[in-house]
């Protein structure tokens, strides 16, 4: 089986971040998937400004470079306010620019994220595929994977705990290794 490597952006900036240990939790299940998951962080990025299209920062340049090395993106988001949080939305309009050269443009790619709540990051979701399917990147669209984490959710060393879980989340690892493989 071949390996991919998939570009985990965790949506969340904040400390501590439910989506960072359940985006953790997904690497930990990578193994034997034929996915090699590796974060390219988002913390750093200055606000996008079209200004930097003619000359991108180090950091800015950084992360696009690392968009167009991987095969295909995790994002794993949470909901803010029932959208995406703004710095996940700044990733994207760098992964985007300048004009003409989306970093995301037939890059496969796999969305979840997880909340408390009733239902999970259902509206971020939409939010993030709709921007997504505009730049043209191919997205996982079955399963849609609503994670509603409770107190149980993570064993004590972060790991998923109910095996139909972790099966369900591997399923979905799959489906992200099968559209990068029918993309290559």
């Amino acid at each position: 089986m071949a390996e991919y490597t998939v570009g985990l952006i965790v949506g969340s900036v904040s400390e501590p971040s439910l989506n960072r240990r359940f985006a953790e939790a997904l690497v930990r299940l990578a193994p034997g998937t034929g996915l090699v998951i590796r974060e390219i962080p988002i913390a750093e990025l200055p606000f996008y400004g079209a200004q930097y299209d003619k000359d991108f920062p180090a950091v800015g340049r950084a992360f696009k470079d690392a968009v167009d090395s991987a095969d295909g993106l995790l994002i794993v988001t949470p909901e803010y306010n029932r959208s995406i949080p703004g710095a996940l939305k700044n990733a994207l309009d760098w992964a985007s620019r300048p004009s003409g050269q989306s970093s995301l443009t037939g890059k496969p790619t796999g969305v979840t994220g997880a909340s408390k709540g009733a239902i999970s990051t259902a509206l971020a979701q939409s939010h993030l595929k709709s921007i997504l399917a505009a730049q043209g990147a191919p997205l996982v669209g079955a399963p849609e994977v609503y994670i509603r984490i409770t107190d149980d959710f993570f064993t004590d060393d972060g790991a998923i705990a109910a095996e139909g879980t972790r099966d369900f989340l591997t399923g979905f690892l799959q489906r992200l290794r099968e559209l990068i493989r029918r993309w290559q």
